[in-house]
């Protein structure tokens, strides 16, 4: 009867044994810490940030390259479709191979460690420098699509893997603030490359080689610096068995008097994992244990693309423009934009381990879509009055806030807590793959998308942000401060009460319709 009841009395000891015994925590990183989570986000996900931004100052000047590199070869113009077909493949090639990166990054990590990935992924950063800067003086424009391709392969590998590393190399009570990590660099990445590309650096039209190529400077220092710092302590003990090297590690990042609490946190993941063999992606959708966790990742990085970010940066020149800023300082109003969004990427890694993760995910996108209510009214009655463009204005700011606060900074973070060591990998592949999907397909689909709809495209965007707090409101636990296998634990234990309540109430029924053994 106790079953049927959904009497769990039963699982607690599994609860038990995973919180004990207690432990001191890690309260304040150290400066090794520190400097390896800029080590490994510098020629990581700053450079996913930094490519975004850089293509756009030096669109004119590249398409007048493709034009006369066409003018020597074939004594005659090209035609403006053609024109506009080889600009969009030089920029939308880098989401292929975003994607490519993004399969094979947990494979890699699995077979040459987190750090070494990191370090392995650089070659495909410099080869890409490599190729646009030579794409000039050899007047061979179809080498722009190979390096942008390059860049984007650099990108998808360095935005799985390397959170991987940060969730795995950070303590427990500071597992949140040092996986911003991954956001902050994205943002900081974003807006370097919008200052880079201002006509007072290397903006200029005759610049544009110079500043494509620069992708190779964080290659080179992440290069210089990463090996100093040690692999992940997970994969070394869990993966590779290698106590000795783990214990270095632990002691290199936390400190020789520090480190046992999380020592004890693997070695009971170990026991846990003990004989089984790394995921592979398809694996993750066989195996029911998962499966809510692996339906959340998916949505959350579907969503990440999806939410409307790139409506909002699609019409934020059309509304500075409108608010009287003249087109020359429009760049700067977009550095702006940038800087909001890299502001609060670092609010959210203050805020993340004393609010929680469900907080701010399901704050931002509720905020999200009250905006995209805000923003549709004020583009709607736009020329109404001449301070209606300055609604707008703060409108495009307050969107920009409120995903740096919440989705923009947290995704990544519970791709990591919501999986153990054996199943992470594949799962920041899966992510990985939907998130890179989901940018090849707004890029498709929304041009379509505001031209059918206008300004109320932002009510298709409304709806999508308001399923997905719902969606974490109701499935999704807070992971502030737990072990892994307690988050694995808790998704088990709800499994396990809806089954045991369906079983009590539909068990009569069950018995009867059963044949006899």
């Amino acid at each position: 009867m106790g079953k049927e009841n959904g009497d769990l009395t039963e699982y607690q000891p599994l609860l038990k044994d995973v919180r004990e015994p207690e432990v001191r925590q890690i309260k304040i990183p150290s400066k090794s810490l520190l400097f390896a989570v800029w080590a490994a986000c510098i020629g990581g996900t700053f450079q996913y940030g930094y490519n975004i931004s850089i293509i756009n100052a030096p669109t004119k000047a590249v398409q007048n390259f493709i034009n006369k590199t066409w003018m020597e070869r074939y004594d005659s113009e090209i035609s403006g479709q053609f024109l506009t077909f080889l600009w969009s493949a030089i920029v939308s090639i880098f989401t292929i191979g975003g994607l490519v990166g993004a399969s094979i990054g947990g494979t890699l990590a699995i077979r040459f460690g987190r750090k070494g990935t990191l370090l392995l992924n650089n070659i495909f950063a410099l080869l890409a420098a490599f190729f646009m800067g030579l794409s000039y003086p050899t007047s061979t424009f179809e080498l722009l699509i190979i390096g942008r391709f390059l860049t984007g392969l650099n990108a998808g590998i360095g935005i799985c893997v390397q959170p991987l590393y940060l969730g795995e190399i950070a303590p427990r009570a500071l597992r949140g603030a040092m996986a911003m990590g991954t956001s902050i660099f994205i943002t900081g990445g974003i807006l370097t490359g919008q200052v880079i590309g201002l006509n007072e650096l290397l903006g200029k039209e005759e610049y544009w080689p110079i500043l494509l190529s620069t992708t190779c400077i964080p290659a080179l220092l992440q290069l210089v610096i990463l090996p100093w710092f040690p692999e992940s302590p997970r994969y070394l003990l869990i993966d590779r068995g290698d106590d000795l090297a783990c214990k270095r590690a632990l002691t290199q990042l936390h400190g020789a008097d520090n480190y046992h609490g999380e020592r004890e946190d693997m070695e009971r993941e170990r026991v846990s994992a003990a004989g089984i063999k790394p995921k592979k992606p398809w694996e993750l959708f066989t195996d029911r244990s998962l499966r809510w966790q692996l339906l959340t990742v998916i949505l959350l990085n579907s969503a990440q693309q999806l939410n409307g970010i790139n409506a909002i940066y699609f019409y934020a020149d059309y509304v500075f423009s409108q608010s009287g800023i003249p087109p020359d300082k429009i760049p700067y109003a977009t550095v702006g934009t940038g800087a909001c969004e890299c502001l609060t990427a670092l609010t959210c890694g203050l805020l993340i381990e004393s609010l929680g993760r469900r907080v701010l995910i399901i704050g931002g996108y509720t905020l999200m879509a009250l905006w995209c209510i805000c923003f549709t009214v004020t583009l709607t009655f736009q020329e109404s009055n001449p301070w209606v463009p300055y609604l707008s204005m703060m409108c495009v700011f307050a969107f920009i806030l409120s995903f740096g606060l919440g989705p923009g900074g947290v995704t990544n973070i519970l791709t990591t807590e919501l999986f153990t060591q054996t199943a992470r990998p594949a799962a920041y592949m899966t992510g990985g793959s939907v998130n890179w999907l989901s940018f090849f397909l707004i890029g498709m689909i929304f041009p379509f998308i505001v031209n059918g709809l206008q300004q109320y495209c932002f009510l298709v965007f409304l709806v999508i942000c308001c399923l997905v707090a719902t969606y974490i409101f109701l499935v999704v636990p807070e992971t502030k401060n737990k072990t892994f296998l307690e988050i694995q634990t808790e998704f088990n234990l709800r499994d396990r009460r809806k089954l045991a309540t369906a079983n009590s109430t539909d068990g009569p029924r069950a018995t009867l319709l059963s044949p006899p053994l």
